[in-house]
């Protein structure tokens, strides 16, 4: 019986039970319960209540909860933390409410409404902006045979208590084009802390890797224990195992065509590299170094110090679903504090950094470095190629597009769909 069927039957009782005595109310309540299906209770309530009209009462439409401000000072924190989940969002809000007060004026209502905004609703009033910056994420490793055999495949899960076991990789930056030498962003991932650290190389040539890496050694603020990288000729090679042998770090390797075997340093592939930096073409000297300029200095300090992440603890299945539970978010930087084995000196150093650095000075910091790379991009070569398609074909990076829609929408002109990639052709010898 549905719910038009039932408001039908109340109409037709409703009459006679009004009209007649109190032993024979309770027989047509029984019935109106047994044919309806409520609850006796309720059903008493349902007929004590004025008569019901032919027509639904509509329910009144609750007003917003939070003033148009709130939503775009939170859109505006949203854009300069680049775009964090609603989680993590919610999590750097408190974080990033003093520097907040100095770029905005809010009442203290305000104030409280934004620190009350839940996830979920955080996520409603962001749709209409995120439906403009999704991209697809596409890699060029190739296998490496090289001491394949010497290096262990790692089976069990991750479940470490204490930094320095990472995960490595590397995030191309050849446009729709394989040839030549064209840069690499070098990613290393902390597995407890979800510390990040990335550099810029051009190439995957072996000692530029070992060199990447002996740098983004020195600069973790805990020692560095183990590795764990992909299938690729850049990480199976005699250099970089010489390497972790001399300075007693375990490598260890995902199994082939596994991606989820590196699950932590594919998400930090696109929240570090790919979604800042785009599919755009760098293959010069002078683009690796503004890389290594955003990667060293403001992304850095962006990343650890000022956003949160969570890690997942444990999965449930629920019939035929499966729940994920996550810690609370925390920066990589709150982790390390309440970490055993790190460089306390550095930690506390960080600490003091953190509480002098501006948020938003650093977001914009950013945002200029990245409109510098644009303008070192590689783009359309001159005169057709057998061996690559236009390097015009490449997607435009997420806030370039980003701008040029809301240019559009303000004209009133139509906005183009993002055209899919190509696939990419094999180069011809």
């Amino acid at each position: 019986m549905n719910g038009m069927s039932r408001r039908e039957y109340l109409r037709a009782i409703w009459d006679r039970y009004r009209r007649s005595k109190p032993d024979q109310k309770g027989k047509i309540l029984d019935e109106f319960c047994r044919i309806c299906g409520y609850n006796r209770k309720y059903a008493i309530g349902l007929l004590n209540r004025p008569r019901p009209t032919d027509r639904p009462q509509r329910r009144k439409s609750r007003g917003s909860s939070y003033g148009r401000s709130v939503i775009d000072v939170l859109a505006s924190v949203w854009e300069a933390a680049g775009y964090p989940w609603s989680v993590r969002l919610k999590a750097l809000l408190p974080l990033w409410l003093p520097w907040i007060r100095r770029h905005y004026v809010l009442s203290r209502e305000a104030e409280r409404q934004l620190l009350r905004i839940s996830p979920r609703q955080i996520d409603r009033r962001l749709q209409a902006r995120k439906s403009q910056l999704r991209r697809r994420l596409y890699g060029r490793t190739k296998p490496g045979t090289l001491l394949k055999h010497h290096i262990p495949i790692k089976t069990d899960h991750w479940d470490v208590s204490c930094p320095g076991f990472t995960e490595i990789d590397l995030v191309s930056h050849s446009g729709s084009c394989a040839d030549g030498e064209f840069a690499h962003s070098f990613n290393v991932t902390d597995i407890h802390s979800t510390w990040t650290e990335t550099r810029a190389v051009l190439g995957k040539g072996q000692t530029g890797i070992v060199r990447g890496l002996e740098e983004m050694r020195q600069a973790l603020p805990f020692p560095l224990q183990g590795i764990d990288s992909d299938n690729g000729s850049e990480f199976l090679n005699d250099h970089l195992v010489r390497y972790c042998k001399t300075h007693r770090i375990q490598f260890t390797r995902g199994r082939p065509y596994k991606k989820d075997d590196n699950a932590h340093i594919e998400q930090k592939n696109w929240t570090h590299v790919r979604k800042l930096i785009g599919w755009d073409r760098f293959d010069t000297p002078k683009a690796v170094e503004s890389l290594n300029d955003l990667y060293r200095n403001q992304l850095r300090l962006m990343m650890n110090l000022f956003q949160p992440s969570v890690k997942l603890i444990r999965k449930e299945r629920i019939g035929s679903r499966l729940r994920r539970i996550y810690d609370e978010p925390r920066t990589p930087l709150d982790r390390l504090r309440v970490c055993s084995g790190v460089d306390k000196a550095r930690v506390a150093e960080l600490l003091r950094l953190r509480a002098t650095t501006d948020p938003f000075l650093l977001a914009r910091a950013i945002e200029t470095k990245l409109e510098r790379l644009d303008h070192l991009a590689t783009r359309a070569r001159s005169g057709p190629s057998t061996n690559c398609l236009h390097m015009t074909e490449i997607p435009p990076t997420q806030r370039t597009r980003a701008r040029a829609i809301v240019a559009l929408r303000a004209s009133g002109e139509a906005v183009p769909r993002p055209r899919r990639p190509e696939p990419l052709k094999r180069a011809i010898p």
